[in-house]
């Protein structure tokens, strides 16, 4: 793959899915992206460049291999903890239902242990959260999506944190190597494919927001468009959870920090009297 080769294909990528690659990673295109060449019997990125200009289906199949990560359940102790001992009772007992998105959500893990905690939220609260609770999650990979739709992780997916008792209790073993989410985790969890670039007027409004781990992929400009973007998605007085590596910069105006010592979440601000 030349420099002049790269270049234009991260220049593609960062159009369309806003994802920005950096200086030498040329190996992870060539991986992520050696067999689908092969079975297009295309030799070069060049050529798969030119390829995707007239089929639609072929550069969308492009941008679900380089946007497709693996993840983990229950990633990082404390946006979880803090969902589950401030967010949580904070929203319990108002009167229409809790709305949260799961943005970037992968194949479901983020989601669906969102699901489990709110499952473990009702069993030592009884008469809480009685108006319901909806999830949103959005992924720009369909094969992501589709994975996450079906609910069924192999052994070494399930072992990325996800411990013995809630696997006994909010999973149903398919076979010796898979699990699938029961469906009481899974009717509270609405799967939708979602560009961040793009708008998000049609995904309605939201109590919490979690975008974590994904606005390390864009620009400076696109990340701070997609946070005042959210802050709209957000119904007053919404929470908004990043990323551990991921910080609020100069949209003090929208959000507050909220401490929870330890970890962070920030709080919509009314703008303009809205």
């Amino acid at each position: 793959m030349s420099v002049d080769e790269y270049n234009r294909f991260r220049q593609m990528l960062e159009k369309s899915s806003g994802i920005m690659l950096g200086e030498g990673k040329e190996y992870l295109v060539t991986s992520r992206l050696r067999r689908m060449m092969e079975r297009e019997s295309v030799a070069s990125i060049s050529d798969l460049l030119v390829a995707m200009e007239r089929n639609r289906s072929l550069q969308e199949s492009v941008i679900d291999a380089m946007t497709t990560n693996e993840t983990l359940w229950f990633r990082d102790e404390h946006p979880y903890r803090i969902f589950r001992e401030k967010l949580l009772p904070e929203f319990a007992s108002q009167r229409r239902p809790l709305k949260i998105w799961s943005a970037a959500c992968s194949t479901g893990q983020e989601p669906y242990s969102l699901s489990i905690e709110m499952e473990e939220f009702r069993k030592k609260h009884p008469g809480q959260l009685m108006a319901g609770e909806r999830i949103t999650a959005t992924d720009i990979s369909p094969s992501s999506l589709a994975s996450a739709k079906e609910g069924v992780y192999q052994q070494l997916a399930i072992r990325r944190g996800m411990n013995d008792q809630h696997l006994k209790v909010y999973f149903d073993e398919v076979d010796s190597d898979r699990w699938r989410i029961n469906a009481q985790v899974r009717s509270r969890v609405d799967f939708r494919a979602q560009n961040l670039q793009q708008s998000f007027s049609l995904l309605g409004k939201f109590d919490i927001i979690f975008c974590r781990n994904v606005l390390i992929y864009f620009s400076a400009d696109l990340k701070h468009d997609i946070l005042r973007r959210m802050h709209g998605s957000l119904n007053p007085g919404g929470y908004l959870m990043l990323g551990a590596s991921e910080a609020m910069n100069n949209l003090g105006d929208y959000f507050e920090m909220v401490q929870c010592h330890p970890g962070i979440v920030y709080r919509a601000k009314k703008i303009g009297g809205a």
